[in-house]
């Protein structure tokens, strides 16, 4: 297949997203030498969702990042706009609830959950500021905001190092497992072009969350950015 522009037209995202999903979790483990596990479980401990609290999951894959939530008695609803991606998913926790979503026009009414959290999906959206705003409208008032994604190294020559694996190592290590490098030349790409910590902070205020702050994961690779929606 083709693999998606960065001008990230959704139908293209989507296909791709639904011709790497049935390896897709096990290039992520390879690719990340296995530290795409540690950085969920901070996403997870970020969002701190007690039993019976609703959670919503987007870009949630095949639901890999969903699981701890249900697991620890929170109910999360998966969302994707790969139907390939949920349908895996489906089939190996059948118990959870998964929808079809775009995150720009979410199908939640306002105030549905109680904390949304999105892990390395933001950058693929289409439109990223509607999206936070989305999720903005479907929390409840002093509901949170967990965002997980991709950064910027904060020590200059990591960041060189890193960039170098990231073009050149990362397609064709994910690409080899999946049989589709072409997705990952997009991903490694999306990763590149993606705004700095302080810049996506930036994006969450104007988009209408307080308390707004990050902590960053692994040096700067992975950020997590947190907000909360005005009472």
């Amino acid at each position: 297949m083709s693999r998606a522009s960065l001008e990230k037209q959704p139908a293209e995202v989507a296909s791709m997203f639904d011709g790497i999903a049935t390896r897709y979790d096990l290039a992520n483990d390879v690719a990340s030498l296995w530290q795409d596990r540690r950085w969920r479980r901070a996403t997870v401990d970020a969002v701190a969702a007690v039993p019976g609290e609703r959670v919503l999951d987007l870009a949630a894959g095949t639901g890999t990042s969903s699981e701890p939530f249900a697991d620890d008695g929170a109910l999360v609803v998966p969302s994707d706009f790969s139907l390939g991606m949920l349908r895996v998913g489906k089939r190996r926790r059948p118990d959870l609830s998964f929808v079809a979503g775009d995150a720009t026009r979410l199908p939640f009414a306002d105030g549905s959950f109680d904390a949304v959290t999105i892990s390395f999906g933001l950058r693929n959206v289409v439109d990223t500021d509607a999206a936070l705003r989305e999720m903005l409208r479907v929390v409840r008032p002093c509901g949170r905001l967990v965002v997980c994604e991709f950064s910027t190294p904060t020590w200059e020559p990591f960041r060189v190092v890193y960039r170098e694996y990231l073009m050149r190592a990362l397609p064709v290590v994910a690409g080899a497992l999946t049989r589709d490098r072409g997705s990952y030349d997009y991903l490694a790409e999306s990763i590149r072009a993606w705004p700095d910590q302080p810049a996506l902070a930036r994006r969450l205020l104007d988009a209408g969350w307080e308390h707004v702050a990050y902590r960053n994961l692994s040096g700067g690779i992975v950020a997590l950015h947190r907000g909360t929606r005005p009472a």
